[in-house]
């Protein structure tokens, strides 16, 4: 079975939850034997969509990757004030079609690909809804087609070009049951085949932590925060949380690891280690009190799932549903609304090691259950099933 991916940006340099999510499950079906291509650009930064990788034709981990060059970068500045003005004025659906081509990336070759070699493929699966590629890859292709949305309530989806999106896939698979609930009261997925599946998890072995702490000269006990650094993440309101906390607990610290897309205050309890291989995360997770997941926009947070894979408590923004949905569902963490709750929730699980060995376990279980490669390669099995094709 020949399966083509669609999505913006592909490689092990791009870290981004729905092209890292893309990644892992192409490999993984292409480790069951399947046959898969990934359709991409050759972008690797999603604020300019500047063109660092070589066009063509690669191999990735067992995986066929053909990039295709973005036609203009994008000037962040420009689209965020034409986004401002569309989003909050009448408007005609040729502005939309101009508010999609300069979110980008914009890649005409890439869909003039998806045209001409649509038939080498048997299902097309495109992740994140957003995108031009997305928009016009459903467009250019006739074969069976899934869509993994990644989608949080965000002005974008609310624009009527979204309806087309949402209308032209055979298929959905989206990452929790509350993305699919704001899903539901947007949108039609009548006769539309449907499954909560999500990404698979590694639950790590025990990790050597004092190592980690001596690498990194760190102390326990510390937060932690994994993933990009930035205001749209919900960072700005984390650090200015810590800070404030920070006066009352000094010996706490907080670890932030990831791309660093703002500036950071000088704070000596505040600590900066970049990008970190993959076991250093793992073993961050492992050592620190709780980590804390912040962003007001998620439709899974691998992040999350990989603390509680490693037995450690998350602490997640109250606003953003599929991360609450998680605490809920696991009984794994707790979640904050404002910093009143904030201060509490840390306080609670800094000082009571019974409560935080309770929701190790249960997290971990959670995981384990919902989250497993396993089960997620079976559901998307099931979905090339309904599809009309025997996937083996």
């Amino acid at each position: 079975m020949k399966i083509a991916f669609v999505v913006q940006r592909y490689g092990k340099e791009v870290m981004g939850g729905s092209e890292l999510h893309c990644r892992q499950v192409a490999e993984r079906l292409a480790e069951r034997g399947y046959d898969c291509t990934v359709f991409s650009t050759t972008a690797k930064d999603y604020i300019t969509w500047k063109n660092e990788y070589p066009e063509g034709e690669s191999r990735l981990n067992h995986v066929k990757v053909k990039r295709f060059k973005v036609r203009r970068e994008r000037d962040i500045r420009a689209f965020n004030e034409y986004s401002d003005w569309i989003f909050s004025h009448d408007h005609t659906r040729e502005q939309e079609i101009q508010w999609q081509e300069q979110q980008g990336p914009l890649s005409p070759d890439l869909i003039e690909a998806l045209e001409k070699e649509e038939h080498h493929f048997d299902v097309f699966i495109f992740f994140t809804y957003l995108y031009y590629n997305t928009y016009w890859g459903l467009k250019s292709v006739s074969a069976p087609k899934i869509l993994v949305p990644t989608a949080h309530d965000e002005p974008p989806l609310h624009l009527d070009i979204m309806k087309e999106v949402f209308a032209l896939p055979d298929a959905f698979i989206f990452n929790t049951e509350s993305e699919k609930r704001m899903l539901y009261a947007n949108f039609d997925f009548s006769g539309k085949y449907q499954d909560i599946v999500g990404v698979g998890i590694d639950i790590p072995g025990s990790l050597d932590i004092k190592d980690f702490l001596t690498k990194y000269s760190l102390h326990r006990p510390f937060l932690l925060y994994a993933g990009r650094i930035e205001k749209g993440k919900g960072c700005q309101d984390l650090i200015d949380y810590f800070e404030k906390y920070s006066a009352r607990r000094p010996e706490l610290e907080l670890v932030l690891i990831g791309k660093l897309l703002m500036s950071l205050p000088e704070h000596k309890r505040l600590r900066y280690l970049g990008f970190v291989p993959a076991d250093d995360k793992d073993e961050a997770m492992q050592a620190a009190a709780l980590t804390v997941h912040p962003s007001y926009l998620e439709s899974l947070c691998m992040a999350a799932l990989e603390s509680m894979a490693g037995g450690t408590p998350i602490l997640v923004q109250e606003r953003t549903e599929p991360l609450k949905d998680h605490c809920v569902k696991s009984n794994g963490g707790l979640w904050y609304s404002g910093y009143e709750e904030f201060e509490a929730a840390v306080d609670l699980l800094i000082k009571d090691e019974k409560l935080r060995n309770i929701m190790s376990e249960n997290g971990r279980s959670y995981v384990k259950k919902c989250y497993s490669w396993d089960t997620v390669m079976d559901k998307y099995k099931k979905a090339f099933e309904f599809l009309g094709f025997d996937s083996g």
